[in-house]
């Protein structure tokens, strides 16, 4: 009895002076650092940092978004404006850097998403707000509530739905589009007096932009284009075309543009059921008779 009691001593010993993996694992990491785990051929590999390029791009977007809130403050409303659509452009090259670069982490993909939802979600909603919306006291921040929170779903359904979704369509409309409109329409109207017909294309332009970034309206994402392969000489005249079409009145094209295409998927899908419906009462005549 006394030699296992002994035993029993002896090994509790043992396993106090041994460290435990956990705090192993704990001491090896840096306090403020990051570490992720990859799986490389099978095997788990963990891998210490973060990635600059597509970061510092990412963090210039998050600087756009927030300079955009701070321009709205001081009622500078078209520089408001522009940061968002510059926030729109870093967004677009931080993604296509990473990989190129192979660059691509889970914490990129973290703080992207949450640097969306400052640059296309609030800050056009405090833009909107501060240039409109709050001479509406209780009506106004509410439409601007229902901008932040559905870009904020918006963000998270996608999140959630990589993958498992058709990469030609994006369901219910990108927070970029949503935020493009708003901006649009503030830097369109920034010179304009406050009425009441301004005031309502804002609310129906915030408000129906919040509403389809939450909808299951199909939007075409572009993503099947080739953009590598070659294209007639007549394609370059068309781009220059395009970009000179912009310079002339970058506010009223860029708006219209985004517009159109915040349209587009409600349109398409009221003509996607016509068909439908077509066929359906053409199968009941068919059984009827």
């Amino acid at each position: 009895m006394t030699e296992e009691r002994k035993n029993a001593d002896m090994d509790s010993a043992a396993s106090e002076s041994k460290p435990s993996s956990s705090s192993a694992v704990e001491c090896d990491v840096e306090p403020g650092e990051v570490v992720e785990e990859e799986l490389v051929e099978g095997a788990p590999v963990r891998r210490k940092g973060v990635y600059l390029l597509p970061n510092a791009l990412t963090t210039a977007s998050l600087f756009s978004g927030f300079y955009a809130i701070v321009s709205a403050a001081g009622g500078v409303f078209d520089n408001a404006a522009i940061a968002i659509f510059v926030s729109m452009i870093l967004d677009g090259l931080d993604g296509r850097v990473a990989r190129m670069t192979n660059t691509q982490s889970k914490f990129g993909e973290e703080y992207d998403s949450l640097a969306d939802m400052v640059a296309f979600g609030v800050a056009p909603g405090f833009v909107a707000f501060f240039w409109s919306l709050n001479g509406l006291d209780k009506i106004g921040w509410a439409i601007t509530f229902i901008y932040v929170a559905g870009a904020a779903l918006r963000l998270a359904r996608f999140n959630t739905q990589i993958g498992s979704v058709d990469k030609k369509f994006f369901v219910g409309l990108p927070s970029p589009a949503a935020a493009a409109c708003v901006a649009g329409l503030v830097w369109c109207f920034h010179a304009f007096q406050p009425s009441a017909w301004l005031t309502s294309l804002t609310i129906v332009v915030v408000g129906g932009t919040g509403l389809l970034m939450v909808s299951n309206v199909l939007y075409r994402s572009f993503k099947d284009l080739d953009m590598r392969g070659r294209v007639p000489f007549a394609a370059i005249l068309l781009v220059v075309l395009i970009l000179v079409v912009i310079a002339l009145d970058p506010a009223t094209v860029l708006f219209t543009g985004f517009l159109i295409y915040a349209s587009s998927g409600p349109v398409r899908a009221l003509f996607r059921r016509k068909p439908r419906r077509r066929s359906a009462n053409a199968d009941k005549e068919r059984s009827a008779g």
